[in-house]
């Protein structure tokens, strides 16, 4: 397998992210869906935006010449991950809330990600992954203030003295 840069691994990592991301969304519809209908709705967008993210990172590793396997094979083993954290966290006793919450730290991570992947790319000057940044950062920053609201919706509509 080739040898990838910083760069074209934090590529493969907001890569993984979003392959998880629309995984994570139909997950946590399926635990919202009783509860709020429109909730839903955003997290089906958000996987809709994940999916496109994910293809668009696709086409900027196909632009890394003799890497874009490498690339996508270590994007793969980051969504294992995340999806592994997703298992742990959601187990069976789950609820909307749990499952906002969750989100609310891997937009938080993919915000992060994204940060970096900016910043790296200041120095490479990689100009399809500066556009895909400018795109993809912005999205991310809305997903994070998206799920933070519905965490805080969620949370609102418990009764704090009544028994978890």
């Amino acid at each position: 397998m080739a040898e990838l840069t910083h760069l074209e691994e934090k590529l493969a990592e907001v890569t993984g992210l979003a392959m998880a991301a629309e995984a994570a969304g139909g997950k946590i519809s399926k635990l919202t869906e009783k509860q709020d209908k429109s909730l839903v709705a955003t997290l089906q967008q958000m996987a809709e935006e994940a999916a496109e993210t994910a293809k668009r990172c696709e086409g900027v590793a196909g632009g890394f010449e003799g890497k874009k396997t490498a690339i996508l094979d270590e994007a793969r083993e980051v969504k294992k991950k995340a999806a592994d954290m997703m298992s742990t966290y959601l187990d069976s006793d789950a609820d909307a809330l749990d499952g906002f919450e969750f989100l609310t730290m891997a937009e938080a991570a993919e915000v992060g990600h994204w940060s970096v992947l900016r910043t790296m790319n200041e120095s490479a000057r990689n100009s399809e992954v500066a556009e895909l940044v400018s795109w993809a950062l912005p999205i991310q920053e809305r997903h994070l203030k998206d799920v933070l609201q519905g965490s805080q919706r969620l949370a609102a509509e418990q009764d704090p003295n009544e028994p978890a």
